[in-house]
């Protein structure tokens, strides 16, 4: 109830000058006010993958237009390539022509490709960090909802449409209406072995998945400023499941220190020159978000989905939520067909649940630490009989780091497939699906009907809880299993 009351509560006004991290962003990428709250802003950088790209230039080509800024402009193949190892471009055959397509337009039109082969390939939002793509301070946009990921390094980012995509391609501008703001603070230290994914699962079960819409969010408090770069980047990735298309963790040391000699970074005597001017960016003291909401993070343990929605959440050592304990009739009716559609019985424990697939992989959680936390909990163990892992890394450089430190060893030798770099299983667009009937721990990002193939039931959840139900074969918490 205290959460749902200072969700609620009226802005403060904020005193003279003083200004949110999000506003100070908004304003200075502002090029007019077109009116009645919408604004056309400059875009810093355009991310693309093979699916929405494909539209954007011929659009520019039947038009007779040109890719307004080529060097603004980025692109990788990641959502309908293949996984396998010793894969192609025509791989899956029915895709060829997306990506040969990218391939092709690249050159025609000189944007950056981080192609298959290049070990920079990889999912667009692991790559835009790990590059210098994304910076604090920059806008950013991609046709993908979970641009909000890159939040995570102080950019402002959102995921557009197709038609802003060629917007943006043309113009390198886009009009969005402004969001009001919301500061979420995670009050108190995380627990040992808590991760990022479980406080956003956390979140969204406290709050709802719509709980966000029309807000820019900032994730702040001392639990959040504790996060290296790469938890922050999970942090952000759920913001869309929360209903905000903007996710942001203001920038500091530690996201200097992570950006610092990226290849697209600036460099020497630039690079202190935009710390600098990142350090002016963190709200200011006493400025005021629209909404504020505290979360007591010393409270957060592992987190499961149970359902299909995000919000559909329990801690792994609780039990499956009856649909007559709901607070309406439309939220029990939904409760009620998830329980269906997920073949579960309320009031049982989550934890046990049988399963037959673990997909570690995402934009969510496929970075080099996801891998660690993975391997960590794998160790000298293997995966249960009749379950099959599957580890996705989210780069050819994730990949790469994990074969030479040897997290890659420790999960191919607990029987996980080490396959190569992409969108894999977290969407049935590629040739990573789940059976149907089928039930999956996975480390991505939705559990919807259907997200992960035709009756493919989904549970969300870390990297560790993910490693760890593999071995065991039952939905497991890996506080039981570390050494």
């Amino acid at each position: 109830m205290e959460l749902r009351e200072r969700l609620g509560r009226k802005r403060m006004t904020s005193p003279p000058g003083k200004k949110m991290f999000f506003d100070k962003v908004w304003d200075v990428h502002r090029i007019i006010d077109l009116g009645d709250g919408f604004d056309l802003l400059h875009v810093d950088r355009h991310v693309m993958h093979e699916i929405t790209s494909t539209d954007g230039i011929e659009f520019l080509d039947n038009t007779g237009r040109t890719l307004r800024n080529a060097d603004l402009n980025f692109a990788t193949p990641d959502h309908v390539v293949s996984t396998a190892p010793n894969r192609k471009s025509d791989s899956i055959p029915q895709f060829t022509h997306m990506i040969t397509s990218m391939r092709d337009n690249s050159k025609k039109h000189g944007f950056t490709l981080f192609d298959l082969g290049d070990e920079r390939q990889g999912i667009v939002h692991v790559i835009a960090p790990e590059q210098g793509i994304a910076l604090p301070g920059a806008t950013l946009v991609c046709g993908d909802s979970h641009t909000c990921t890159v939040g995570g390094v102080g950019a402002l980012s959102w995921g557009i449409g197709t038609s802003e995509v060629k917007h943006v391609m043309a113009t390198q501008t886009i009009v969005q209406r402004r969001p009001k703001t919301l500061r979420i603070s995670f009050d108190n230290s995380l627990s040992k072995n808590i991760s990022s994914k479980d406080m956003i699962l956390y979140l969204i079960g406290r709050l709802g998945a719509a709980s966000g819409d029309g807000y820019a969010v900032e994730y702040a408090g001392p639990a959040v400023k504790s996060l290296d770069v790469e938890a922050r980047l999970t942090l952000c990735n759920l913001s869309i499941e929360l209903g905000a298309k903007i996710g942001q963790v203001a920038p500091d040391d530690t996201t200097y220190e992570y950006l610092n000699d990226r290849p697209f970074s600036p460099k020497g005597g630039l690079f202190d020159q935009a710390v600098r001017h990142w350090r002016t960016l963190p709200s200011d003291e006493g400025a005021a978000a629209d909404k504020e909401v505290s979360i007591d993070a010393s409270a957060i343990q592992p987190q499961v989905t149970w359902g299909t929605s995000p919000e559909h959440v329990v801690g792994i050592n609780e039990t499956i939520p009856d649909p007559k304990s709901a607070d309406s009739d439309v939220k029990k009716r939904a409760w009620e067909a998830a329980l269906k559609y997920m073949d579960l019985e309320p009031g049982k424990p989550i934890s046990k649940t049988p399963i037959d697939i673990v997909f570690i992989g995402s934009c969510t959680n496929s970075r080099l630490s996801d891998i660690h936390a993975a391997a960590d909990v794998a160790e000298g163990k293997k995966v249960a009989k009749g379950v099959r892992g599957l580890v996705v890394p989210g780069s050819g450089l994730v990949k790469k780091a994990a074969e030479f430190d040897g997290s890659a060893e420790i999960l191919r030798n607990a029987g996980f497939e080490w396959r190569e770099p992409g969108c894999s299983m977290c969407v049935a667009m590629n040739d990573d699906v789940v059976a149907s009937g089928k039930r999956t721990v996975s480390t991505s990002n939705r559990n919807f009907e259907g997200r992960q193939g035709d009756g493919a039931r989904t549970h969300l959840a870390s990297p560790a809880t993910a490693a760890a139900s593999a071995i065991a074969g039952f939905i497991c918490d890996p506080r039981q299993l570390k050494s």
